[in-house]
């Protein structure tokens, strides 16, 4: 069993990689020709998808940026950053400990009985929508058990290229749950480019009526279902922005997640393909924006 043990006292906000990290010397490198039946996996599923050809030698879309780096971008810092466990420490030297919820406990294989008091959430390491929470003593914590056990037989990410989660360990972790209730909290998910915010998609009600909507950095609605959703801006909005930029500079595109709990937000995930490139924007126009933003350095 293992466990990550996050200091106490918050340590101050970095906006650049620490000179100390090893992670600091990398840039964002490309990896070799794709295989063929990558490529041709890519072009199908997108094609499937969003009903037009894909251009990954000169993409427009936010949707086509993702599929180049799949077949691409090959950034040697791409798997640590989406190691559930391995990221913590990353996140608590740069942004501060307060910012990351601890570990209670992280292996390969659950306890027969429930560990700790309930509420608490398992998760996958080394995957995305892998996810139980237990929030008290009446759950099956053999389904439980049985779900991540799932987990742990399958690799993540293959079928759709998604190659950044091969090289992360297969594990489960448990944390706390984060937030008041029993309802999950508000996500907030910061599309950093260049580093630097420039859109925030909110999702609301993820287990009961799942909504989610897009915002500018200065809460200005970008997509349809802004004008039918009311989400105020939480109260630590400026801070999600500054952490999420300080961990996001270096890379063309990363997402940031942030659950707001009131002074400081609480760390929630990086991510590197957003719905794998495969959701479509509403409006469309959207995806071109977003993937203008992508793009910026290498035109300028």
């Amino acid at each position: 069993m293992q466990t990550d043990v996050i200091p106490s006292t918050t340590t101050p906000l970095l906006v650049t990689w620490p000179r100390t990290s090893p992670l600091a010397s990398f840039g964002e490198k490309a990896g070799p020709a794709p295989a063929l039946a990558a490529w041709i996996r890519v072009h199908l599923t997108y094609w499937w998808r969003h009903r037009r050809r894909l251009s990954i030698d000169r993409p427009r879309r936010f949707t086509e940026f993702v599929q180049r780096r799949k077949l691409i971008d090959h950034d040697p810092r791409i798997p640590l950053m989406i190691d559930k466990v391995g990221v913590k420490p990353f996140v608590a030297n740069v942004l501060g400990a307060d910012w990351v919820t601890p570990t209670l406990w992280s292996g390969e294989i659950l306890p027969g009985q429930l560990p700790f008091p309930a509420p608490f959430v398992v998760k996958s390491r080394h995957g995305c929508n892998q996810c139980r929470i237990v929030r008290d003593t009446s759950d099956d914590w053999n389904a439980v058990r049985s779900a991540a056990a799932a987990w742990m037989r399958r690799p993540y990410g293959l079928w759709l290229d998604e190659w950044g989660y091969r090289d992360v360990p297969r594990g489960v972790l448990i944390e706390p749950f984060v937030g008041e209730g029993p309802a999950l909290p508000i996500d907030y998910k910061l599309y950093v480019f260049h580093g630097r915010v420039e859109a925030i998609q909110v999702h609301v009600d993820r287990e009961t009526c799942h909504r989610w909507v897009i915002f500018d950095r200065d809460w200005r609605g970008m997509s349809t279902s802004a004008d039918r959703l009311d989400v105020r801006p939480p109260i630590s909005l400026p801070l999600m922005i500054e952490g999420a930029e300080a961990l996001g500079r270096g890379f063309e595109f990363v997402r940031v997640d942030f659950y707001d709990t009131g002074v400081i937000p609480r760390f929630g995930e990086m991510t590197f393909y957003p719905g794998s490139g495969l959701d479509p924007f509403d409006p469309p126009r959207l995806d071109e924006l977003l993937g203008s933003h992508w793009n910026r350095i290498s035109v300028d």
